[in-house]
């Protein structure tokens, strides 16, 4: 890494890109003086960053533009040198790449979640005018991922998860090799360290061996392609650490069942010798059936091309073999960058348009969304380095997100015939709306010749793809209003029921129409419609719902209770844990809508034949049964006695996290360090890939149940932690 200016200075004037460096040279200067007063986590000076963002550019072989703007990156986010003034010293150009990289920070969000998509949102609007901005970001976060040891454990995993999450995929649609490998391994390090320990011990074991069998294979194929190309390039790599990880722990195969942790890569001049020394390749060596993929004609989403064909030696040894031109080479190691490095820059007639148009389909399928975290989801998806290619009954090729089902596929070919499917047929046979389809299906969709006929809601929990899910928001937006507006009332007060969430006529239109303005919405009608076809999530915003309606509507109810009840003497200890009112030897129950722990306020209510049900004061139907005027009359004052910290209570929490494996396993993990008993375990599926998880436990105190609650938020994916009615 670099510690100073001569150092990029030295990179800069050894590279074949002719940069100006006296352009470069003031920038720094500026950083340097913006952040001199500034350091890092680590206690090195701040410069240090911009000036390794820069470094990594260098090395993509960027313009001047845009490493003068790595260096200035964080001079408007955290310092006081303003966006206008970065315009007037370096130009628009160079303002508008740094506006692009620079976070959100001054906007208040509901959630983290929220503020981390609309940066991203804000990036992606950024990289549609020019693609730099996402480039800088890149190799900001590259930066920042080799530097991470130095940040708490649970912010350098949230970093991991993120980069794995959102830059290591851009990265990958890019094309950026290099930087997506880097950060895919940096990330695993962090969120998975035992594991990559393991790969590493056991690939450094083999290096020697892995080394020579390498040179040995070049060898004897550079004496054999070299009679008749003489013009080939011959290396040999091996499959980086998160590669072999996703084979081993996430696919389940053993070490030596990975057939790719050896590749030679051949570089040729042109398309025509890339098809011949395949030919010899596969007559030098025994091929393994289905292991040949030829990119060439049929390129990846970002433009990646090459043949790629697994072969045995005599040794039997498995082994890829990577065969390409230096045109489809320079794309395949720096991406878009190439156009950059190798090009100065980019042409009017090359195909830079076409390779961003993912860019703008994801930002136009946003649109129809309002949920902001839907952005998230589709790059998790839709960015996902696993591709499928399905081709359509004329022979035209759709690359699909791994598990992508034939509905994704029918929006893929047009709206249209996505929404007036009605079936689908695979390789010739009829097969269900959820098929996942395969590289190399051939796929026709049954479509409807009813101008009426439109999608189904249940399809919007099969489809894999963001703009699958948005089209069919979109027609149910555009054709089903009323319908819409039912569905999201019902589906609204369902939540509050389950929630215990509790209002009048009157008290539900101002509370909605309250929601409803915090989401951006002008009226109630719009904000049910809006959850109706799907485009807000009411699993996110609900425990923001509860706390307000806690807010707003308990107080008052529970003023109106204090005056109903008399104080109870004094008495401190009791057989059941509880005081109340002085009644001795009485039946004592706790209630179950509630579940009352020691540390809650409680009152009694006496009930008819049952002794006295001990709630918490703000439970629901402590709260409600104070309008009825013959029910007030019978609840009392209760406490807890001294002795009851020698009970122990059932108490439920609700959690709603990421449908991601291992969840449930942490959640036991947790539960057996604390070791508090366990009596009942549920889980249940809930909408965007969640899951919610009710557990009953048993406590003693409430502080007890707060520091269980605590704990659970600790635990990657989870979103939040509520405590819950059993």
């Amino acid at each position: 890494m670099l510690s100073s200016f001569e150092e990029l200075r030295k990179q800069i004037q050894n590279g074949a890109k002719q940069l100006n460096l006296a352009e470069i040279q003031r920038a720094y200067e500026t950083a340097e003086q913006a952040h001199e007063q500034q350091r890092r986590v680590s206690g090195e000076p701040y410069i240090i960053h911009p000036l390794n963002v820069a470094s990594i550019l260098v090395g993509l072989g960027m313009d001047t533009e845009t490493i003068v703007a790595a260096l200035l990156h964080d001079v408007v986010e955290d310092t006081p040198v303003t966006l206008e003034e970065v315009s007037r010293s370096f130009g628009q150009e160079v303002a508008l790449l740094v506006d692009g990289v620079t976070k959100l920070g001054k906007i208040p969000f509901s959630s983290r979640e929220e503020q981390q998509a609309e940066n991203i949102r804000k990036m992606l609007l950024a990289m549609a005018q020019d693609v730099r901005v996402v480039i800088i970001k890149l190799a900001d976060r590259l930066h920042n991922m080799r530097t991470i040891d130095c940040m708490p454990d649970q912010k350098r995993r949230d970093k991991a998860l993120e980069t794995m999450e959102v830059y290591a995929p851009l990265a990958h649609r890019l094309g950026i090799r290099g930087i997506k490998e880097e950060l895919e391994d940096l990330s695993l390090r962090c969120l998975d360290g035992i594991a990559y320990e393991e790969i590493e011990k056991t690939l450094a074991l083999k290096k020697e061996e892995r080394t020579a069998f390498l040179n040995r294979m070049k060898e004897k194929i550079r004496e054999r392609v070299g009679k008749e190309h003489k013009n080939v390039y011959i290396e040999g790599r091996v499959k980086s650490i998160y590669g072999i990880y996703r084979k081993v722990y996430m696919n389940g195969r053993a070490f030596e069942e990975i057939y790719d942790i050896y590749a030679i890569r051949l570089i040729v001049d042109t398309v025509f010798d890339c098809y011949n020394i395949l030919g010899i390749i596969h007559d030098m060596f025994r091929p393994i059936p289905n292991r040949f993929k030829d990119y060439i004609s049929t390129p990846k989403s970002n433009m990646y091309q090459s043949l790629h064909t697994t072969v045995v030696d005599k040794e039997g040894i498995p082994f890829e073999v990577q065969i390409r031109t230096w045109d489809m080479h320079y794309t395949a190691e720096y991406g878009i960058a190439a156009h950059w490095k190798y090009k100065a820059g980019v042409s009017g007639n090359d195909k830079l348009s076409e390779r961003l148009a993912w860019v703008r389909q994801l930002l136009e399928a946003q649109q129809e969304s309002e949920d902001a975290e839907d952005l998230i989801r589709s790059i998790k998806t839709d960015l996902s380095p696993e591709e499928v290619f399905v081709f359509t009954p004329k022979g035209d090729v759709i690359s699909l997100p791994a598990g992508a089902t034939v509905i994704d596929f029918a929006y893929a070919i047009h709206t249209a015939v996505g929404n007036r499917m009605v079936g689908a047929k695979v390789d010739g046979r009829m097969v269900s709306i959820d098929f996942e389809v395969k590289t190399g299906n051939i796929v026709e969709i049954l479509t409807s010749n009813s101008a009426n006929h439109g999608p189904s809601r249940d399809w919007l929990k099969i489809v894999k793809t963001s703009g699958a899910r948005n089209k069919i928001r979109s027609w149910f937006k555009k054709e089903r209003r009323e319908e819409n507006i039912q569905e999201g009332r019902e589906e609204l007060e369902r939540e509050f029921k389950r929630n215990s969430i509790t209002l009048g006529e009157e008290q539900f239109k101002e509370f909605v129409l309250d929601i409803a303005k915090r989401q951006h919405f002008t009226n109630i009608e719009d904000f049910l419609a809006a959850i109706g076809y799907g485009g807000v999530s009411l699993s996110r915003i609900i425990p923001r719902i509860k706390d307000d309606y806690l807010r707003l509507y308990r107080t008052t109810d529970e003023e109106k209770l204090d005056k109903s009840l008399t104080k109870p003497k004094r008495e401190r200890k009791a057989q059941s844990g509880v005081i109340v009112e002085g009644l001795d030897g009485c039946l004592v129950k706790f209630a179950r809508c509630c579940n009352p722990l020691p540390g809650d306020e409680i009152v009694g209510f006496i009930t008819r034949g049952f002794g006295v049900s001990i709630h918490k004061r703000d439970c629901v139907n402590v709260v409600n049964s104070i309008h009825n005027e013959e029910q007030k009359e019978r609840w009392v004052r209760a406490e807890w006695a001294d002795n009851v910290k020698d009970s122990v209570f059932k108490s439920s929490v609700e959690i709603y996290a990421a449908d991601r494996g291992g969840i449930l396993a942490d959640i036991s993990i947790a539960i057996a360090n604390m070791r508090v008993p366990l009596h009942a375990l549920n889980a249940r599926e809930a909408k965007d890939n969640h899951v919610i998880i009710q557990i009953t436990l048993g406590i003693t105190h409430l502080d007890q149940l707060n520091h269980i609650i605590s704990t659970f938020q600790g635990i990657p994916g989870v979103v939040s932690v509520e405590r819950a009615n059993q």
